[in-house]
Protein backbone atom coordinates (compact mmCIF):
# COMPACT_ATOMS: atom_id res chain seq x y z
CA UNK A 1 0.00 0.00 0.00
CA UNK A 2 1.70 3.23 -1.01
CA UNK A 3 1.27 6.27 0.98
CA UNK A 4 2.60 9.49 0.76
CA UNK A 5 1.41 12.01 4.47
CA UNK A 6 2.95 15.48 4.27
CA UNK A 7 2.78 17.16 7.96
CA UNK A 8 4.41 20.51 8.97
CA UNK A 9 1.95 23.01 7.48
CA UNK A 10 0.27 25.75 9.30
CA UNK A 11 -0.49 29.55 10.40
CA UNK A 12 2.57 31.78 10.17
CA UNK A 13 3.44 35.38 10.18
CA UNK A 14 5.39 36.65 7.43
CA UNK A 15 8.97 36.45 7.76
CA UNK A 16 8.59 32.98 9.95
CA UNK A 17 9.55 29.44 9.02
CA UNK A 18 8.00 26.22 8.58
CA UNK A 19 9.31 23.02 7.72
CA UNK A 20 7.33 19.93 5.85
CA UNK A 21 7.54 16.64 5.91
CA UNK A 22 6.36 13.70 3.55
CA UNK A 23 6.66 10.75 5.18
CA UNK A 24 6.32 7.99 2.97
CA UNK A 25 5.95 3.96 2.22
CA UNK A 26 4.70 1.20 -0.23
CA UNK A 27 7.46 1.69 -2.73
CA UNK A 28 11.28 2.22 -3.61
CA UNK A 29 12.04 5.47 -1.92
CA UNK A 30 15.92 5.74 -3.29
CA UNK A 31 14.63 5.21 -7.25
CA UNK A 32 12.59 8.34 -7.02
CA UNK A 33 12.19 11.71 -7.93
CA UNK A 34 10.93 13.81 -5.29
CA UNK A 35 9.20 16.73 -5.73
CA UNK A 36 6.97 19.57 -3.64
CA UNK A 37 4.42 21.31 -5.54
CA UNK A 38 1.61 23.85 -3.89
CA UNK A 39 -1.45 25.14 -5.31
CA UNK A 40 -3.21 28.33 -3.80
CA UNK A 41 -7.08 28.48 -4.09
CA UNK A 42 -8.35 29.42 -7.88
CA UNK A 43 -4.47 28.98 -9.41
CA UNK A 44 -3.19 26.01 -10.67
CA UNK A 45 -0.58 23.76 -9.43
CA UNK A 46 3.33 24.32 -9.24
CA UNK A 47 6.20 23.00 -9.15
CA UNK A 48 7.99 24.35 -6.43
CA UNK A 49 11.43 22.35 -5.94
CA UNK A 50 12.59 18.91 -6.84
CA UNK A 51 15.05 16.60 -5.82
CA UNK A 52 16.68 13.37 -7.75
CA UNK A 53 18.44 10.63 -6.48
CA UNK A 54 21.31 9.79 -7.08
CA UNK A 55 23.05 12.57 -6.53
CA UNK A 56 20.43 14.81 -5.05
CA UNK A 57 20.70 17.23 -7.62
CA UNK A 58 17.58 20.01 -6.42
CA UNK A 59 15.58 22.56 -9.11
CA UNK A 60 13.36 25.35 -7.36
CA UNK A 61 11.13 27.85 -8.97
CA UNK A 62 12.52 31.23 -9.01
CA UNK A 63 9.96 32.62 -6.13
CA UNK A 64 11.51 29.91 -3.63
CA UNK A 65 15.51 29.80 -4.43
CA UNK A 66 17.26 31.54 -1.31
CA UNK A 67 14.49 30.97 0.48
CA UNK A 68 13.45 27.46 0.32
CA UNK A 69 15.30 23.73 0.94
CA UNK A 70 14.65 20.30 -0.52
CA UNK A 71 16.02 17.65 0.94
CA UNK A 72 15.53 13.88 1.59
CA UNK A 73 16.61 11.42 3.70
CA UNK A 74 16.63 7.63 2.16
CA UNK A 75 16.69 5.48 5.48
CA UNK A 76 13.29 7.13 6.64
CA UNK A 77 12.21 7.51 3.42
CA UNK A 78 10.89 11.11 3.71
CA UNK A 79 11.46 14.40 1.85
CA UNK A 80 11.67 17.78 3.56
CA UNK A 81 10.59 21.00 2.63
CA UNK A 82 12.17 23.87 5.02
CA UNK A 83 10.81 27.34 4.44
CA UNK A 84 12.23 30.81 5.52
CA UNK A 85 11.54 34.26 5.12
CA UNK A 86 7.72 33.06 3.95
CA UNK A 87 5.55 35.51 2.43
CA UNK A 88 1.62 35.87 1.69
CA UNK A 89 1.98 34.89 -2.09
CA UNK A 90 3.78 31.23 -0.28
CA UNK A 91 -0.01 30.24 0.76
CA UNK A 92 -1.45 27.42 -0.76
CA UNK A 93 -1.85 23.56 -0.01
CA UNK A 94 1.68 22.04 -0.16
CA UNK A 95 1.89 18.18 -1.63
CA UNK A 96 4.58 15.78 -1.97
CA UNK A 97 4.88 13.92 -5.17
CA UNK A 98 7.11 10.81 -6.35
CA UNK A 99 8.37 9.86 -9.44
CA UNK A 100 10.19 6.58 -10.85
CA UNK A 101 10.65 3.13 -12.12
CA UNK A 102 10.12 1.66 -15.64
CA UNK A 103 7.67 2.19 -16.32
CA UNK A 104 7.14 5.45 -14.43
CA UNK A 105 4.86 5.43 -11.77
CA UNK A 106 3.86 8.38 -10.01
CA UNK A 107 2.51 8.83 -6.43
CA UNK A 108 1.00 11.57 -4.45
CA UNK A 109 0.14 12.90 -0.91
CA UNK A 110 -3.07 14.66 -0.30
CA UNK A 111 -1.34 17.74 1.25
CA UNK A 112 -0.84 19.97 3.86
CA UNK A 113 -2.11 23.56 4.05
CA UNK A 114 0.33 27.06 4.53
CA UNK A 115 -1.47 30.35 5.18
CA UNK A 116 1.08 33.44 5.61
CA UNK A 117 -0.80 35.92 7.17
CA UNK A 118 -0.43 38.55 9.77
Amino acid sequence: QVQLVESGGGLVQPGGSLRLSCATSGFTFSDYTLSWYRQAPGKERELVARITNPGFTRIYIDSAKGRFTISRDNAKNTVYLQMISLKPEDTAVYSCNAVGGIPVMQYWGQGTPVTVSS
